[in-house]
């Protein structure tokens, strides 16, 4: 488990949130193994089951059981390769069936009143705004916006190299508005944080902002902005995708921005997009409501209206 561990984290450059999540599973199967005096080398696809029969007992959901499951397999297969166990134990066990669940989009009325809110004649407040500018406008994870330097920006170009996960590189375009607030905000603003840090965004101590802190700083917007329902800085990720879409960009551009590896996970997308359409339909549709406006009989089926035969 510890060379898998290291496996993740030197060869895959998997970032520390993400290990620390693998570790707290490894942990879990670790407990489960001693109770049950197994070995790795044992593991089988029955122990598999029955190891995610224990998961359930103890509480986890299908969303939990999933992800214990894909670092069971990443293991095993790391195992495997190495010749460490005699087989991938678990290539062939499947997921448990998740609910799709379509992420939650900001409309374009919600993001205007956001990016409204920070108060930009001061330090923090145009920081605020440059952050929430640039998170809509290049789709960003947290994690890759707060590990942005100046250097990854190219303001003559109006690109982002952002790393994604596992230190993946890809290059993203900023339109004009959030270009012009970077230029302002690297010349002009940030010298003021008096940086003891390499990092494009920084707290008042000028040093890094941490995600827990953007999370805070966008709650606390959304709730002057009249925004009652609970967002986080991924909001504004699923925003931009969803209003690409709407614009008419195709699946695979959406896909290169985002930074997923693979198309299926850019799909939940169109899920959101058709969703958001029917509800529009269903809202100003002049005959969106007619079934409810006729009469009981009239929604009858046509097996309950009475045949008459002919004489």
């Amino acid at each position: 488990m510890d060379l898998f561990l290291e496996h993740i984290l030197v060869e895959k450059g998997l970032a520390e949130n993400s290990v620390a999540a693998y570790t707290s599973d490894l942990e879990s199967l670790q407990r489960f193994l001693t109770q049950e005096r197994l070995r790795l080398e044992e593991f089988s696809v029955q122990h598999g089951l029955l190891y995610l029969l224990h998961l359930r007992q103890s509480g986890l959901q299908n969303r939990s059981l999933a992800r214990h499951l894909a670092t069971l397999r990443g293991l095993f297969a790391f195992l495997a390769r190495e010749r460490l166990v005699p087989e991938n134990a678990l290539e062939k066990l499947e997921n448990p069936k998740l609910p799709l669940h379509l992420p939650d989009v900001l409309s374009r009325e919600e993001i205007t009143a956001l990016l409204a809110q920070p108060d930009t004649s001061g330090k923090l407040g145009f920081r605020d705004r440059t952050m929430f500018e640039l998170l809509y406008a290049a789709g960003l994870r947290v994690s890759e916006l707060i590990g942005l330097r100046p250097l990854d920006v190219d303001l003559q170009a109006g690109l982002l190299r952002v790393f994604g996960k596992g230190r993946k590189e890809r290059v993203v375009p900023v339109h004009a508005t959030a270009t012009k607030l970077l230029e302002i905000y690297i010349h002009s603003w940030r010298p003021a944080f008096q940086p003891k840090s390499d990092l494009l965004f920084l707290n008042r101590s000028g040093k890094g902002l941490t995600r827990q802190g953007v999370w805070k700083l966008i709650k606390a917007y959304a709730q002057k902005a009249g925004i009652a329902r609970p967002i986080s800085p991924h909001t504004l990720r699923h925003s931009f995708a969803t209003h690409l879409l709407e614009g008419g960009a195709d699946l695979r551009t959406v896909q290169i921005l985002l930074g997923h590896a693979d198309i299926l996970a850019t799909e939940i997308y169109t899920h959101v997009q058709s969703s958001r359409l029917k509800r529009q339909h269903q809202e100003h549709h002049p005959r969106s409501r007619s079934a409810t406006e006729l009469p009981p009989q009239s929604l009858q089926s046509e097996s309950h209206v009475p045949l008459h035969r002919k004489p």
